[in-house]
């Protein structure tokens, strides 16, 4: 099919009346798919089902360092989950911080001890005056939704192929001191699917910041999420390149387990330098008096069975992701094909082919975004609100929409996918016609 900005007006009359008679056909269907938020599906849960059973009934729940789970203490997480996070984060478990299921819990905390205690010494954030936050965008709405509650200034910064526009990034945190952090998902990011690259990453170490108490929220949520096992993304360590620029406390690291096990039940972990750690710990021995360490040894063990015994729980966790891409990448490649079939050559939409991680980011006809999630709801597809991967739900060219393939069932995700490319064209051919006729 010819480019729709090649086309007459009667030619796109013509595509509009094809478009909308499909999309009643959809209507007339009256579905009910949701692919807005990047959730597990059942049968990526059902795979941990052995997580229930983990721990035999007949021993008590001992951590390796004779501490009972089922009490108080142990503040930072027991000995084996540390070291079993530390593992997926590739540093070492004295750096590590093993908690509760809740990544963005942990970051939340992260933020509100800096701007309650300040960082390192440093006054409190809360005192310091009107203060910023570097977001790259398309990013985490949820990230966005942090600080700009906390009551910093969100400032967007594009994302490019190999990851955030570093000479805007460098400009604002080694010239103003009023910025003071950057959320970052650095590995198959959310939503574009991009891992930065090498040279990002260490120009982020060799950051000079205006502003001691700057850190980089380094969320790295996606860490083992390759669809194409042995043949994924990799990402440098942050850790190593920071000590070896000289900046062994700018980041914090996170991760979790909501992705790999259950949503609602996994583990998380923060990972930063002894010190950043050390200032941690005795703020957090106000805040709790130690996470879900029960939990914690049940998910050692359950991937230490699946890795083949004791010390092989980050065998087990890749091999378990090696399972669960045999869900999800069949999902990816759907939506991939449909997008594919229904726009290749129309010219009002680019997607992206991430090799990992849990979303396709669409940039759409500038101006259309927010019509065609409209669109698609009213025939019930829900998609997530447009403008959600800008801070405060404002993108200013009204283009991005964030696909989130891997909860719908495969004959729904084609359907929902369809309707969506439906919807899109609809919505661009919409607007040419009416730019079209001003100018007429």
């Amino acid at each position: 099919m010819a480019a729709y900005a090649d086309m007459t007006t009667a030619e796109l009359q013509a595509e509009l009346n094809e478009l909308q008679r499909r999309y009643h056909d959809f209507q007339a269907r009256d579905l009910r798919l949701n692919m807005a938020r990047g959730k597990p599906s059942p049968e990526q849960l059902d795979l941990n089902l052995g997580l229930l059973s983990a721990l035999p009934d007949s021993e008590r729940p001992l951590a390796s360092d004779g501490e009972d789970t089922r009490n108080y203490g142990s503040l930072l997480g027991i000995p084996e989950a540390r070291a079993l996070l530390a593992e997926l984060l590739a540093v070492p478990a004295d750096n590590v911080y093993a908690a509760g299921n809740s990544s963005l819990n942990l970051m939340y905390d992260a933020l509100s001890r800096a701007m309650l205690y300040g960082v390192r010494g440093g006054q409190p954030l809360c005192q310091q005056g009107p203060l910023r936050w570097l977001c790259p965008v398309p990013g985490y709405d949820r990230h966005f939704a942090i600080t700009e509650t906390l009551g910093l200034e969100n400032v967007p910064i594009p994302m490019l192929a190999d990851g955030p526009d570093m000479d805007r990034v460098e400009q604002l945190v080694n010239q103003d001191k009023n910025v003071k952090g950057i959320w970052c998902v650095p590995k198959y990011a959310n939503p574009t699917g991009i891992t930065y690259s090498d040279a990002v990453v260490r120009r982020f170490a060799a950051l000079r910041p205006a502003a001691a108490d700057f850190r980089i929220y380094w969320d790295n949520a996606y860490a083992v999420h390759d669809l194409f096992p042995g043949a994924g993304d990799t990402l440098l360590n942050l850790k190593e390149a920071c000590e070896a620029a000289g900046n062994p406390d700018i980041y914090y690291q996170f991760a979790s387990t909501s992705k790999i096990s259950f949503a609602a039940g996994g583990i998380s972990a923060l990972a930063t330098s002894e010190a950043n750690l050390q200032e941690m710990a005795a703020q957090i021995a106000i805040q709790n008096i130690g996470p879900d360490k029960v939990n914690q040894l049940r998910h050692v063990r359950w991937f230490e069975q699946l890795g083949g015994g004791p010390g092989q729980g980050m065998a087990g966790i890749l091999r378990h992701m090696q399972e669960l891409a045999l869900i999800i990448a069949p999902k990816f490649a759907v939506v991939q094909e449909v997008l594919a079939s229904e726009l290749d050559g129309l010219g009002i939409a680019s997607w992206t082919t991430p090799r990992g991680g849990y979303f396709i980011s669409l940039d759409a006809l500038p101006g259309t975004a927010r019509r065609t999630v409209d669109l698609a709801k009213q025939a019930g597809v829900v998609l997530t609100e447009a403008g959600a991967t800008w801070p405060g739900g404002q993108d200013p060219a009204d283009s991005n929409i964030r696909i989130a393939p891997t909860y719908p069932a495969l004959a729904e995700l084609e359907l929902a996918s369809q309707l969506l490319t439906i919807c899109l064209r609809l919505a661009a051919v919409e607007q040419l016609l009416t730019a079209s006729r001003d100018v007429g």
